[in-house]
């Protein structure tokens, strides 16, 4: 017997609603790592804040601005050139030039790579110049900076350890003829000491001498490794490879020689020991 109206009304009403109370009575916990949705509208971010920089030029008001301004344009200088002072005042020049021999004379294209020969050349020119450095360092730079000495003062004390280290590797007479060759060109008279020597006539006197010394070192590195190429070509000449080149045959040979005599170490240990 089906129910009358009302009681289906009822019954049908009570079906639907009961499930959903029931649903929504049961309390589920949110998953890890889960965000509970929103409806609100996030609030736009904030303009980036970009700073002012503000570049002005006026007069100085007290003698230490001037001071400053002079130090300041005086280590832009020394920073632009900063470079050809590493290279051609220390001895970098020298060591670059006899690993770059070294590279040729072992007949070797890309390894090692340029990057890495200047690397090198820079760590051990650091090696080499640190107590040169250190002095400048403790003489000029510190009292630079804590205003005991003035800018000419710091300039004097800075250039006195480089000219010495340069007039130093200049030993016998036949090395300093480059001294007195520009001498001769400036009109200037023959020097009989370091002091009678200008800087700008030192420095392209120890640049002449570096690359003599280096190429010296490079003829003398050369020899051997000429000596298998010339053993190794008239080899394959007697064998009727003439088509075969030599240097691909004789790079191997090189490289076990330089490795087994520690080709490296032995290098490394006479550059240095030839600037003390």
């Amino acid at each position: 017997m089906k129910p009358a109206g009302p009681w289906r009304a009822v019954f049908f009403s009570f079906l639907f609603f009961i499930p959903g109370f029931f649903l929504s009575a049961q309390t589920l916990p949110f998953p890890d790592m889960s965000v509970p949705g929103t409806m609100a509208i996030p609030a736009p971010p904030a303009d980036p804040v970009i700073p002012f920089i503000d570049l002005t030029i006026r007069n100085p008001e007290s003698g230490q601005e001037v001071a400053f301004s002079l130090q300041l344009l005086l280590l832009i200088t020394i920073l632009s050139l900063a470079p050809s002072i590493i290279i051609l005042m220390t001895s970098f020049l020298r060591i670059s030039v006899v690993l770059d021999f070294v590279k040729r004379a072992l007949s070797l294209q890309q390894v090692p790579p340029n990057q890495v020969i200047l690397g090198i050349s820079l760590f051990l020119t650091v090696f080499i110049m640190w107590p040169t450095f250190e002095t400048i360092y403790n003489n000029a730079f510190r009292p630079l900076t804590e205003g005991e000495i003035s800018v000419e003062e710091a300039y004097r004390e800075a250039e006195g350890p480089l000219r010495i280290f340069m007039y130093s590797q200049m030993r016998n007479e036949n090395n300093r003829d480059n001294i007195r060759l520009f001498m001769a060109m400036r009109g200037l008279d023959r020097p009989e000491s370091l002091a009678d020597v200008p800087t700008y006539v030192l420095i392209p006197a120890f640049i002449l001498n570096e690359l003599t010394v280096a190429f010296k070192i490079g003829i003398v590195l050369f020899i051997p490794f000429i000596v298998i190429d010339m053993v190794v070509a008239s080899a394959l000449m007697s064998m009727g490879m003439i088509m075969l080149p030599p240097v691909m045959i004789s790079m191997p040979f090189k490289l076990i020689l330089f490795i087994l005599v520690d080709g490296w170490g032995l290098l490394t240990d006479q550059l240095v020991r030839s600037f003390l």
